[in-house]
């Protein structure tokens, strides 16, 4: 069985909670690939003591399973599991969770790396950074871009 869980929510996540549960429903899986991100406390050169982040709500879960979709069609995972959190965070609080398990190791690293390179300019997120000079809103990286390109497909 294959299991896909994607959640868009305010609240914190445990990444070792749901690394397990993932492993649990997968037990033909023999690899297990996750990252996990974390408000930074610098960007640009500049102290950050919060991050912001806002979505359209349905549709950045609609992005989120595209990306996965596209993930599924290229590696033959067991299961994935995408958390995305948004509203505030504070420095070191978890951001977003991607996991994936397959039957071999290269498949869910390749896998894994692969929706979290789409995540980051496909799916419909804004963020502002608070520093002690104040907000600012944090503009797409060129090499974000090019992660996603390196995939060698087109954004939809």
């Amino acid at each position: 069985m294959s299991l896909t869980t994607i959640r868009v929510s305010e609240a914190d996540f445990n990444p070792g909670e749901e690394i397990e549960r993932l492993i649990e429903s997968s037990p033909e899986a023999g690899g297990v690939a996750s990252f996990v991100g974390v408000v930074r406390n610098r960007n640009d050169g500049n102290d950050v003591t919060h991050l912001t982040l806002e979505h359209y709500p349905a549709m950045t879960e609609r992005a989120l399973a595209g990306i996965v979709e596209r993930a599924r069609a290229r590696w033959d995972v067991c299961g994935v599991t995408v958390i995305h959190r948004v509203g505030e965070m504070a420095v070191g609080e978890h951001i977003v969770l991607v996991v994936v398990t397959s039957a071999h190791r290269r498949e869910a690293f390749e896998a894994c790396e692969f929706i979290m390179d789409w995540l980051k300019t496909e799916a419909p997120f804004w963020k502002k950074e608070r520093t002690p000079e104040g907000e600012r809103w944090v503009d797409a990286r060129e090499s974000d871009e090019e992660a996603r390109r390196r995939w060698g497909e087109a954004a939809r």
